[in-house]
């Protein structure tokens, strides 16, 4: 008899500290040794964990008002513009963001030392903030500049809102060019020097769950270190199949997730600024997700190896072009952890942009959260459009 079991009765069971719980690790040796349907009659959660570069990403922050008051036109942050166009204090950090004195601003090549990622990191950490806002008076906000120092104990409100997170299977990137190449990829070597990749694989949280048969709006999920939610679809969120060139399904791609949570309950390891040589600034974020096993096929996604998933091999030199199917080939999860791929006859090595150690203590952190009853399951109210959706990505034509 197959088996079928919903949210309610998961988190009864998690509740009377009876739920079992694998991560999206060890669950693949367990169905290896005694099947899927047998594991499936046994597991009730499978968890996932990313910890990698996710650009996509910011804060909202409430400052509170001053004396007098002031309607905030333009605000820094440690020197790092944020968008205002909201409300008298409220303000909207993006992770890419830079100072408007940053080199990189005249086209310099170098090191970014400082961004909006960098920001929402010190504020993590409680470090003081340089607040700086101007604006041009009204009756009602005649204030029209002010400059402090602001952690984030001082602010009403913190709430980290990323538009696009979790990117289900993301490319292998190389370069084929006679130069050296600096892409949010990390820095490319010519003609086939390396490789960068950046999803966890065997541990990723969307492709784990593939047909978004449980994630939707209002899961529950480990955010930063807290607890978040997926709150919509990522924007260009594109589900789909890899496939061979045979036309066999070898992994998915293009899903993304819209999240959310409070700042104030999250910690630095988990949200860290980071910037790439000739690109920009970012936020490596920490990102898991319980998968229910509601029935076999649910686990049978859950189950799959790094053996088993794969992704699409992308020249950058030339604007790279579309990666469906990669144009250089597919490569697995465990040959690219092995640390060198074959593309075009050559072997080169392969260089993580995330980090699976931290992946797996996501995963693992999320597991004992749930084993102790301190993590329900959040059944969603809808759930996000899966691969058969048919939504295609549309591309701005300049003429």
């Amino acid at each position: 008899m197959s088996v079928e079991r919903t949210y309610a009765e998961i988190n009864a069971r998690i509740r009377a500290g009876k739920a079992v719980v694998l991560t999206a690790e060890e669950v693949i040796g367990k169905v290896r040794e005694q099947g899927l349907a047998k594991t499936a009659a046994e597991v009730d959660v499978v968890t996932t964990g990313t910890f990698g570069p996710m650009c996509s990403s910011g804060a909202f922050l409430n400052f509170g008002h001053s004396s007098p008051r002031m309607r905030m036109q333009k605000v820094s942050l440690n020197n790092v513009p944020a968008y205002t166009g909201i409300a008298a204090v409220d303000a909207y950090i993006g992770v890419t963001e830079i100072p408007e004195d940053d080199p990189a601003n005249n086209n310099f090549p170098g090191e970014f030392r400082y961004g909006g990622g960098h920001v929402i990191e010190d504020l993590v950490s409680h470090k003081p903030v340089k607040l700086k806002a101007l604006s041009y008076g009204t009756d009602c906000y005649p204030r029209k500049e002010i400059e402090t120092t602001i952690t984030l104990d001082d602010m009403n409100e913190a709430i980290l809102f990323n538009p696009r997170n979790a990117y289900q299977n993301y490319n292998c990137a190389v370069n084929l060019s006679e130069k050296t190449i600096y892409t949010y990829m990390g820095t490319l070597k010519p003609r086939l020097g390396n490789a960068t990749y950046s999803t966890s694989g065997q541990l990723s949280p969307l492709m784990k769950d593939p047909n978004f048969a449980t994630i939707g709006i209002g899961t529950r999920i480990f955010l930063g270190g807290g607890i978040g939610y997926v709150v919509w679809n990522g924007t260009q969120h594109f589900p789909g199949w890899l496939k061979d060139a045979e036309g066999n399904i070898v992994g998915s791609a293009g899903g993304t997730l819209s999240v959310l949570g409070d700042l104030k309950q999250m910690k630095p390891q988990w949200l860290r600024g980071t910037s790439y040589q000739g690109y920009g600034a970012t936020l490596t974020v920490g990102l898991g997700i319980p998968i229910p096993i509601l029935n076999e096929e649910i686990l049978r996604f859950a189950a799959l190896s790094d053996e088993e998933l794969h992704a699409p091999v992308v020249d950058y030199s030339d604007n790279y072009p579309n990666r469906v199917g990669g144009n250089l080939g597919l490569v697995s999860y465990a040959q690219l952890k092995s640390g060198k791929i074959t593309v075009q006859g050559q072997e080169i090595p392969t260089v993580p942009l995330s980090s699976y150690p931290k992946a797996r203590e996501i995963a693992r952190t999320l597991k004992e959260w749930i084993q102790k009853g301190d993590f329900l399951l959040g059944e969603p109210v809808q759930l996000l459009p899966g691969p058969d959706a048919g939504i295609m990505a549309k591309t701005l034509e300049i003429k």
